[in-house]
């Protein structure tokens, strides 16, 4: 086919690529596929899961490992483990340490849908301590619910010999064992914290034992039933805000050696010795401090006398009232001697129990008392109850014990956007939530679920940011519960919006060429009617599963009758939009913008006979990259005005200061030839470079043909080559540039059609009339519960068939006036396309400029929106 059409042409937005076809070039070795390897070290995370773990894990989101101890053996300093739902028949041995400011956490994830069980779980035989941190520093257990074997002489927990460790949350139900979570073997500066700790049925042995000269331990907010916090020979110790139902008398025991201990803010209720077998002898004293464990901080207790065990034990003098106690030792000016209230127990494995109204505990404490947590057992701050005094230090209105009252809360969550000062495809979901009562901080717990996640998040933070992998339709399901998912749903809510992704221009790449074997197996070309899969690998270090879309140009050659092309996206239903058009032996490419799916796209030969195809890779929409600055088209080049014609195979340099900045990466031209005098191409790569194989435009003798082109630029400079023996004048318009202030990002679909004056009712079917013109509108669906970003601009494959006369075919927003540029440029009786980048404002004109009918087709392919924030 001979494009005969000498016209003073510019173009309009249009998207593009670099590279199409001119000699074939050798094939570009892709990246290997990821293999499974010890762990994905530059993650900040890792992911366990026994029930959706993978054969081949390296703890991503994608491939997470089996079990806890997999995760443990390769986790390095400053990575959090989330362990989620489902049961874990193994002991784990912590063996690796994180650093003062990057400790090692491993966090189970206990959300609405299960929690995380180890140990003798499922029927298993497991015996043995169930977690273990033996010589090891920094490093967080958090939330793990804890089964020991019956039979088992040992402690849940042991932490032997090490340093700045924390166990926080957890739940364990010991039977026939010594503890439940023993710190011992000269640690220091240990926390265990906030956790539920039962003892079964060895009546009032200690469930919590601090001893070996272990120095400074913190155990703080924890709920203790039927036993006892036992710290024996360990100096530093801080016993505060514990609630205990102690078995046998104490509740909390100084023994040995332990000075410079504080005891403040406990609940400590003893249970009465008649009801219960005790198997050790009682102690009657609900708090014993030894005389060797002199000098020692005790106040701000609230001490259950009806069980009629004495409040203290004191270097061996039982004081029978804490009024006595304070007179005899000047401690416990500010104890309580009353019934706590406490209320039933809530809450399965993971219990805890709540205060009930006009407890003593109220608003009582010593908001100021060495180790006081910032939240209680369940994640919330403390809370002002009106209908209690505020009798305590600080703001006044801490309660004692590890619960605090906190009734009635307001919750709302703000839309779901972009994150401000983020990556194009971060979401921040943000709430509000706070106590009716005046509180010092937030409360609830948090559990978010990302549309593209597999995974459920809990934290005690009302703002979450997630990376989703690819632009489009993002969402963030969030549930608020006041209990640390203990028990009750809480509130829920789901919000979407669109997130959109930046452009990374590469040095184009030929991923495929059917003529000489690069991509395929062959050099037989693609049959009628079938495809090629062309799979993606990584792109510039992104992995291919975080790429959104690529560009290509996509260039046929040889075809023995007329047809198209379609590029489009694999697993998704072959559409009926097409990239390229096509008749018997013409070479014609276009540049293709296409989504990204199972790694992989695929491009059919729509026609009755074989072609080949060339796809060169010309960059990648991800994260990763550039925004998108439109601008009305500027002519940057026109030889036909300054300069002369381009001579045979010379190369010149384009300077583009002028239209855009100079931190710019690529920019979008719209590429002319025209006036040519020999059949040649033309090729536009980054200034400096040698001429690549790929080239941008085909052209033949007396053809005025238009491409579009995205080209990266070497400090604003692009060359441009005219590889051809003949001269030919060229036209460059700036039509848009990808940088640093670049506001606009891209949202890929499947190529779907939205206009076709073919098979339009409404106009019965009919062509466009001369100098008619006729609106299209972006598809962009963005469903229910979106807050969505503003359409700016849409990409969009345009193609005029069956033109009676020449001309050419002009899309613009509809709400401006019509350019002099153009976008298709045809010929009578051909079908020519050309991709474009379109504003949206009011929706998108399409122009016939010709004295004759023709039938126009617009394929949108994606759309460039504002972001919201």
């Amino acid at each position: 086919m001979d494009r005969r059409i000498v016209t003073g042409l510019a173009v309009v937005p249009l998207l593009a690529g670099v590279g199409l076809v001119g000699p074939a070039a050798p094939a570009v070795a892709a990246a290997p596929a990821p293999v499974a390897r010890a762990a994905a070290s530059p993650a900040n995370e890792l992911y366990v899961s026994g029930a959706n773990c993978s054969p081949v894990a390296d703890g991503s989101e994608e491939a997470p490992y089996c079990t806890i101890s997999a995760a443990a053996a390769v986790a390095q300093p400053g990575q959090t483990v989330l362990v989620q739902p489902g049961n874990y028949p193994e002991t784990v041995t912590f063996t690796r340490s994180g650093t003062e400011n990057a400790p090692i956490t491993f966090r189970a994830v206990n959300a609405f849908n299960g929690w995380v069980y180890v140990g003798r779980t499922n029927g298993s035989d497991v015996t043995g301590t169930i977690l273990s941190l033996n010589q090891v520093h920094d490093v967080v257990v958090d939330g793990f619910v804890l089964y020991g074997h019956n039979a088992s002489a040992s402690p849940a927990v042991v932490i032997d010999g090490s340093s700045r460790v924390t166990v926080n949350g957890i739940a364990a139900q010991q039977t026939k064992v010594p503890a439940a979570v023993r710190v011992s073997g000269a640690s220091h500066d240990v926390t265990i914290s906030r956790n539920w700790l039962v003892n079964l049925n060895d009546t009032g042995l200690p469930t919590i034992v601090v001893d070996g000269t272990s120095t400074g331990t913190r155990v703080v907010a924890n709920q203790v039933t039927a036993g006892r916090i036992r710290v024996t020979d360990a100096p530093g110790s801080t016993v505060t805000n514990n609630t205990v139902t102690a078995a046998c008398g104490s509740g909390i025991d100084l023994a040995g050696t332990s000075t410079d201990a504080a005891v403040e803010n406990n609940i400590i209720k003893p249970l009465d010795d008649r009801a219960i077998s005790c198997k050790v002898p009682v102690v009657d004293g609900a708090i014993s401090v030894s005389a060797a464990s002199l000098p020692a901080v005790a106040d701000y207790n609230l001490i259950d006398p009806t069980a009629g065990v004495a409040p203290y034990a004191w270097a061996g003098t039982t004081h029978a009232t804490v009024e006595a106690f304070h007179a005899a030792t000047g401690q416990g000016g500010h104890d309580i001697a009353a019934d706590p209230l406490l209320d039933l127990q809530r809450g399965g494995m993971r219990s805890f129990v709540p205060l009930k109204p006009g407890s003593p505990a109220i608003d009582s404490s010593n908001a100021t008392a060495r180790g006081v947590p910032a939240t209680d057992m369940l994640g919330n701050a403390h809370a002002d109850d009106p209908e209690a005094a505020n009798t305590g230090t600080g703001n006044g209105y801490h309660d004692r014990g590890a619960v605090e009252r906190v009734v009635g809360f307001d919750w709302s969550t703000q839309p779901f956007r972009q994150t401000v000062g983020g990556g194009p495809l971060d979401g921040t979901s943000r709430s509000i939530s706070r106590s009716i009562w005046p509180s010092d901080g937030p409360v609830g717990t948090f559990t978010y679920k990302f549309s593209d996640s597999k995974f459920y998040r809990v934290t005690q933070s009302p703002e979450e940011t997630h990376r989703f992998r690819r632009a489009g339709r993002a969402c963030a399901y969030v549930r608020t519960n006041f209990s640390g998912n203990r028990d009750a749903p809480g509130s829920i809510t789901n919000l979407c919006t669109v997130l959109g992704a930046h452009y990374t221009p590469v040095s184009p790449t030929r991923l495929l060429d059917t003529r000489s074997a690069v991509g395929v197996g062959t050099t037989t070309p693609i049959p009628a009617n079938s495809d090629v899969v062309l799979p993606l690998s990584s792109i510039g270090g992104v992995p291919v599963a975080r790429i959104s879309a690529v560009v290509l140009n996509v260039t046929v050659t040889e075809p023995t009758t007329s047809g198209f092309l379609t590029v489009y996206p694999d697993g998704a239903g072959t559409p009926s939009a097409s990239n390229v058009n096509f008749v018997a032996r013409e070479t014609v490419p276009n540049l293709v913008t296409v989504p990204v799916e199972n790694g992989k796209i695929r491009i059919r030969n729509s026609s009755g006979g074989t072609v080949h195809v060339i796809a060169d890779l010309q960059g990648q929409y991800s994260a990763e990259g550039q925004g998108f600055t439109a601008l009305n088209p500027q002519r940057a080049l026109d030889t036909r005005t300054s300069g002369g014609a381009f001579p045979p195979n010379t190369t010149r340099q384009l300077d583009l200061a002028r239209q855009i900045p100079a931190d710019a990466t690529a920019v979008v031209l719209n590429v002319t030839v025209t006036g040519p005098t020999t059949s040649g191409v033309l090729k536009v790569f980054p200034s400096g470079d040698a001429p690549p194989a790929a080239s941008n435009l085909n052209f033949v003798a007396g053809q005025t043909i238009p491409n579009l082109v995205t080209v990266p630029v070497v400090g604003g400079r692009v060359d441009i080559h005219n590889a051809s023996s003949g001269s030919t004048h060229v036209v460059a318009d700036v039509a848009g540039y990808f940088g640093p202030d670049g506001q606009l990002t891209y949202v890929p679909n499947s190529p779907v059609r939205i206009t076709d004056t073919r098979a339009d009712p409404n106009r019965g079917n009919h062509p466009l009339n001369p100098r008619e013109s006729i609106t299209a509108y972006a598809n962009f669906a963005a469903g229910s519960n979106c807050s969505c970003p503003f359409v700016a601009a849409m990409v969009a494959n345009l193609t005029v068939t069956a033109p009676t006369t020449a001309g050419v075919l002009t899309a613009y927003p509809t709400d401006e006036a019509r350019p002099s540029a153009s976008n298709v440029n045809f010929a009578a009786g051909e079908t020519a396309s050309n991709l474009a980048i379109v504003g949206t404002g009011g929706g998108t004109t399409l122009y016939n400029n010709s004295s004759g009918t023709t039938h126009a087709i617009a394929d949108q392919a994606g759309v460039f929106i504002k972001p919201l924030y």
